[in-house]
């Protein structure tokens, strides 16, 4: 199988809940599975926008928000809901090091972790219901940003960035991602986001300026939200000493939230 193949497997099994079946985590396939995870999340996407997609059938926004995210945590096994978690309550232990990696590696919530999720949920809910004030357009906008969230884990696993120590995920991902390619696949993904925004601003009449500040708008969310993910990298390789599972997780689940609210903004 070639690395493409392999690193296409090993993201569907990581980013998503589908049988990926025996799966390759050498350097190669990897670094390919960090750039193809947007492409793994499509079908997951797809189907968080079709869920979203629900308030043309008279669903109101806030439930369909509710709903689409329940979706995508459920094809996501929820692991990057508890990567957040993990994360902020081991950053917030307030301890050494040994400390934190203690905390994050307990598995169990504490209160840190169950606000941010509890805030991080609500922020993402929100937005996504304002989107879907536009019907299905937001609906399409929502599961664009699903898939171009998870290419900040390639900003935050770029060559150079130390894995933490005991953490098997982060001895897998973290620095085999060429920064060059990391930037790469945000600008691809950022073009995604741009088009699907395209049906949202053409039905809302805009032209000449505001057209073109909505479309910039779009692409800045990509990269804003990737930016937000990084900031979490050099926090926990500050405090942790390296980067691991938890903090790819949190990365998503930040990003997320973070181009999303950016969006409303365009809109």
């Amino acid at each position: 199988m070639t690395a493409a193949g392999a690193g296409l497997r090993l993201a569907v099994g990581t980013f998503t809940r589908i049988p990926s079946g025996t799966v390759d985590t050498g350097p190669a396939s990897a670094r390919a599975a960090l750039l193809l995870a947007p492409v793994a999340v499509l079908p997951l996407a797809a189907l968080v926008g079709l869920v979203a997609g629900t308030v043309e059938l008279g669903v109101p926004p806030l439930v369909a928000a509710g709903l689409a995210l329940a979706v995508l945590a459920h094809g996501s096994r929820g692991m990057h809901l508890d990567g957040l978690a993990d994360v902020v309550d081991g950053l917030g232990a307030g301890w050494d090091r040994e400390r934190a990696l203690e905390v994050m590696r307990r598995g169990d919530v504490g209160p840190m972790g169950a606000a941010a999720l509890v805030l991080v949920l609500l922020v993402q809910a929100a937005a996504v219901a304002h989107l879907l004030g536009e019907g299905w357009r937001g609906a399409l906008v929502v599961a664009a940003l699903v898939a171009a969230s998870r290419a900040a884990c390639a900003r935050q696993c770029t060559v150079g960035t130390p894995p933490a120590a005991g953490s098997r995920l982060g001895r897998a991902f973290v620095g085999s991602v060429p920064p060059a390619a990391a930037w790469l696949l945000q600008s691809a993904v950022a073009l995604l986001v741009v088009a699907a925004c395209w049906p949202l601003v053409a039905s809302l009449g805009l032209e000449g300026q505001e057209l073109a500040r909505a479309l910039v708008v779009a692409a800045l969310a990509v990269g804003l939200g990737a930016q937000a993910a990084v900031l979490l990298r050099d926090r926990a390789t500050r405090v942790l000493g390296g980067v691991n599972g938890d903090v790819l997780g949190g990365g998503v689940e930040i990003a997320l939230a973070t181009s999303l609210v950016v969006m409303t903004v365009a809109t």
